[in-house]
């Protein structure tokens, strides 16, 4: 998937003429991208339009025009879009009640490290996490996360020609899998591989 430029966005005056039908159209998409794992977490699985969705949020919420200010903005957020070869995850975990939230974030360190991906027929491939900055300190782990899952070749052709894909996290003291993905979103995912 290409990378996003501000050729892509619309301008803040554009985007509040367009924001009602544009977010309708975002969200019918990430009802095929967004996955709950378990009680308490969601898998959103980014796309360029996710991504140009978040971009144009920012930009109207931060009044963001200048366009130092919309590159700064894309080059924070294009990492988030596959590139052929891998999915990329924003990982919620969701605890609505700020003292359970605290209790769990400190007893879930390192989950992000304990997520995984399986294509049928191969190994699962955990996450590689937060790449652009730690997330987690000693003494608790963060309620978001942004995961990458890279696959093989072999896997590539594998989920291409119909192969269920499973996920899951297992953390000793978070354990829950989704086995197989539901067919909309395996067949969303099937588009973000080259």
């Amino acid at each position: 998937m290409s990378k996003l430029s501000r050729a892509d966005l619309m301008s803040l005056e554009q985007y509040s003429t367009a924001r009602k039908q544009f977010r309708a159209r975002v969200l019918e998409h990430k009802r095929q991208r967004v996955l709950t794992v378990g009680p308490n977490t969601s898998w959103c699985f980014e796309d360029r339009l996710t991504i140009q969705y978040q971009i144009q949020e920012m930009l109207r919420v931060e009044r963001i025009f200048e366009a130092a200010g919309i590159q700064e903005e894309l080059d924070s957020y294009n990492p988030l879009i596959p590139d052929g070869t891998n999915w990329k995850v924003t990982f919620l975990l969701e605890f609505p009640d700020v003292e359970e939230r605290r209790i769990r974030l400190t007893r879930l360190k390192g989950v992000e490290d304990r997520c995984w991906v399986q294509v049928a027929g191969f190994d699962p491939v955990h996450a590689i996490a937060d790449e652009d900055l730690e997330r987690e300190n000693d003494e608790k782990t963060s309620a978001v996360h942004f995961l990458r899952f890279q696959l093989t070749p072999a896997m590539i052709t594998a989920v291409k020609a119909g192969a269920d894909i499973s996920v899951g996290v297992n953390h000793e003291n978070y354990q829950h899998e989704v086995r197989p993905l539901p067919k909309p979103i395996r067949d969303s995912l099937r588009g973000d591989l080259v």
